[in-house]
């Protein structure tokens, strides 16, 4: 008998997507959009606070449920229901960016038996990436596929490793995860700026991504500042780019004088922890080492910020 996948993270669907399992997906998140086809897809879980909003207003939005003990998803069970999976794919890695374990628990409790099986990634750096890979290979009965993909992916890691080998400059970077108030990229991101012969700063790898002042930005004053907002793609980031730019310490720092800022396509290379996280590290090494790595993301993964927002 066929699996019939649900899957209520984006990273989860690219992995089965990866392992050559697409076709068994039949639910997927409100956030899953990669391979474009899943798009199709019934959506079973949706957000309960207002996504369109501004940076500001969405982390007002998370504060205050999370300091109410409130859901900020909801479980479409009905869906569910109809559904009728045979696995649920789910997250144990951050309960503001996707349904929490314990949410989709309970539904599969309120579900008629047979009950799908549930199974959690985890996730919160590179090597935990390829464990998350193996894991739901398994679960799909096939580890063989695991071992093939994760192969695959050490290779490309492997060629971008020796495409910046000798790189002795290792300059500091700045990842901004949020643009008000400021967040630095961590759990991968510090992962991926090694790889790219960076050295993160301002956040840890395998470490939530914290809150950081514009004083500690100022005093750490990195090489690169990179722009990468969560769930943001590159239009999304320039809408509200101005909270950056126009905020009085912006034009005083190192990166922006030295025209090294850019935007990234945070949504789709920074804040999924699944298979394209070796496309992150290949869109970081194009922007840190330009004369060693082709541009092949350049236009669709990042852009450079303008020197004109940099001000004077």
């Amino acid at each position: 008998m066929p699996h019939r996948i649900v899957s209520l993270l984006p990273a989860a669907t690219e992995i089965v997507a990866a392992l050559g399992y697409r076709h068994c997906l039949v639910g997927r998140s409100h956030e899953c959009d990669f391979p474009a086809d899943v798009l199709s897809l019934p959506v079973c879980i949706q957000p309960l606070f207002d996504v369109s909003g501004s940076s500001r207003a969405i982390d007002e939005q998370v504060r205050s449920a999370l300091l109410e003990s409130a859901a900020l998803y909801g479980v479409r069970s009905d869906v569910l229901q109809q559904l009728r999976p045979t696995l649920i794919l789910g997250q144990q890695q951050c309960d503001v960016c996707a349904i929490p374990q314990e949410a989709v628990e309970q539904a599969v409790c309120s579900l008629p038996s047979p009950r799908p099986a549930l199974v959690s990634l985890q996730a919160q750096t590179a090597s935990e990436i390829l464990q998350d890979i193996a894991l739901v290979a398994d679960a799909l009965g096939d580890p063989a596929a695991g071992q093939q993909l994760i192969a695959r992916l050490k290779e490309r890691m492997e060629n971008l490793a020796q495409a910046l080998e000798g790189v002795t400059e290792l300059p500091a970077v700045v990842g901004i995860e949020w643009m008000e108030p400021l967040m630095s990229a961590g759990n991968l991101v510090p992962d991926l700026i090694n790889m790219a012969r960076g050295t993160p700063v301002l956040a840890e790898s395998g470490r939530h991504s914290p809150w950081i002042t514009w004083d500690a930005l100022a005093v750490t004053d990195p090489d690169v500042i990179v722009i990468m907002p969560c769930g943001f793609n590159l239009d999304r980031t320039i809408q509200e780019l101005t909270l950056l730019t126009e905020h009085p310490g912006w034009s005083g720092l190192k990166a922006v004088r030295a025209g090294r800022t850019c935007i990234a396509d945070g949504n789709q290379f920074f804040n999924r922890l699944g298979p394209r996280f070796v496309e992150g590290a290949e869109v970081l090494a194009e922007i840190l080492h330009p004369e060693r790595v082709r541009p092949r993301h350049q236009g669709s993964g990042w852009i450079p910020v303008p020197f004109s927002f940099s001000g004077p």
